[in-house]
């Protein structure tokens, strides 16, 4: 074992003291392709591109107890390195056919590292080069040996991002535009022939637009409002049956090993009993981001981060609350609502005068008040975790919770999320 790994070994109780975070990658088609994964240091206020890269090298040095399987599904992962990472033995540690490896803009670029990276490219591994701006004397030295270049287009006028994006094109590189945050540059990003896009403008409501709901989506909404006004079992059966694809989706979603029944449900009423209707709902909330039309394998992204939203509020709330089964359910709800004023290019406020929930639910979604409000908060910081950052040690405070107990709650969310959208899918 090299000094560097006996040195990485000796961080693992440092691992801890970061936090991990997931920002997914989009096609053409936007489908779900990858995550980048962000370990960023947990100190207050720091923005030390240093102990964010050792946060990096500790978790590569310890990859099979992270479960990168875990955290990134069947997805490709991108992760962040500099040239001591690069240089460094354990980054063997991960596994060449499921990474990315990015090379920051702030690597020099010397002949022993060209080196380095062409042995690992022989090794199996991808590379990308990150934030690149131009094509500067670096970028031409290592422009053969990677695959991808992103390219950050927030601040990027119109006729540099072109520039830029004609002559990676030429040389037969993948694009992948980077803190994407508006539909707008999106689709600018989209015609210059980008292959991957890295940002929430897809979290985004164009709620001028409106969007009329899918046969499918009137078909849960329909569902809802009988669960909501208690119904008989009999007719919420009935409006099942009304939609096979939807039939169809819930018992295969009972099925997943996610749902966790001890034994096989074939039937929509052996189902409905089983699930008991505060389930069935929790269901509902789930398949109304389902795009079923697109196909087995399709990945929503919208799906995916709203069930993580739901799946982590949820475990918090079991956490702080331990056996507080109500706690818990209200917890899963705000996180799974929080994201359908984009589902419907429609205002939150006028979302929740269709669908009746509590007030401390509305608080919540509305105005991020309250206990609820607060997990909320404190998921949508992990999400934007290289500008909110700073606020997520408060936050935990202010809940009770370490940071730990955040690293493995996240782990249990991230697996369950890609599990259950594999399902609905």
């Amino acid at each position: 074992m090299t000094d560097e790994m006996l040195d990485a070994a000796g961080q693992n109780q440092r691992v801890k003291d970061f936090f991990l975070a997931r920002q997914p990658i989009l096609d053409r088609k936007q489908s779900l392709v990858a995550y980048e994964l962000l370990f960023r240091s947990a100190a207050i206020n720091t923005a030390n591109v240093t102990d964010d890269l050792a946060a990096t090298a500790s978790v590569i040095a310890h990859a099979a107890e992270l479960g990168l399987e875990n955290v990134i599904g069947d997805s490709f992962g991108f992760v962040n390195v500099d040239a001591a990472v690069l240089m460094s033995d354990f980054i063997n540690f991960l596994p060449p056919g499921k990474v990315v490896l990015e090379i920051l803009e702030t690597v020099t670029v010397t002949p022993a590292l060209i080196q380095r990276v062409a042995e690992l490219v022989q090794a199996g591994f991808s590379f990308a080069l990150d934030d690149v701006v131009a094509n500067s004397d670096d970028v031409k030295k290592l422009l053969p040996l990677v695959n991808t270049i992103k390219i950050d287009v927030m601040d990027m006028d119109s006729a540099t991002l072109a520039r830029l994006a004609n002559h990676f094109m030429r040389a037969g590189k993948t694009l992948l535009a980077e803190k994407v945050e508006t539909v707008e540059r999106f689709q600018e990003c989209l015609d210059l022939g980008f292959h991957y896009f890295q940002g929430y403008y897809f979290a985004r409501p164009g709620i001028l637009s409106g969007k009329k709901l899918s046969p499918s989506q009137l078909s849960i909404m329909q569902l809802m409002a009988l669960i909501i006004t208690d119904a008989e079992t009999r007719e919420i059966e009935t409006c099942i049956k009304q939609d096979v694809s939807l039939g169809l989706t819930l018992l295969r979603l009972v099925n997943t090993p996610a749902f966790g029944l001890p034994q096989r449900i074939d039937s929509l009423g052996q189902a409905l009993i089983l699930l008991g209707r505060r389930q069935l709902q929790r269901w509902l909330q789930i398949l109304l981001y389902a795009d079923r039309g697109k196909g087995r394998g399709f990945m929503s992204p919208l799906l995916i981060l709203a069930t993580t939203r739901g799946k982590l509020l949820e475990l918090i709330a079991e956490k702080i609350y331990p056996g507080q089964r109500h706690a818990a359910d209200i917890a899963f709800t705000v996180g799974i609502m929080s994201l359908m004023d984009t589902l419907f290019d429609s205002p939150m406020e006028k979302i929740l005068e269709q669908i009746s929930v509590a007030d401390t639910v509305s608080d919540a979604l509305l105005r991020r008040n309250g206990l609820y409000g607060d997990m909320l908060k404190l998921v949508e910081y992990i999400e934007r975790i290289e500008e909110a950052g700073p606020l997520l040690v408060p936050m935990l405070h202010k809940l009770g919770l370490s940071i730990e107990d955040l690293y493995q709650l996240e782990l249990a969310a991230f697996e369950w999320s890609d599990a259950i959208s594999r399902a609905a899918g």
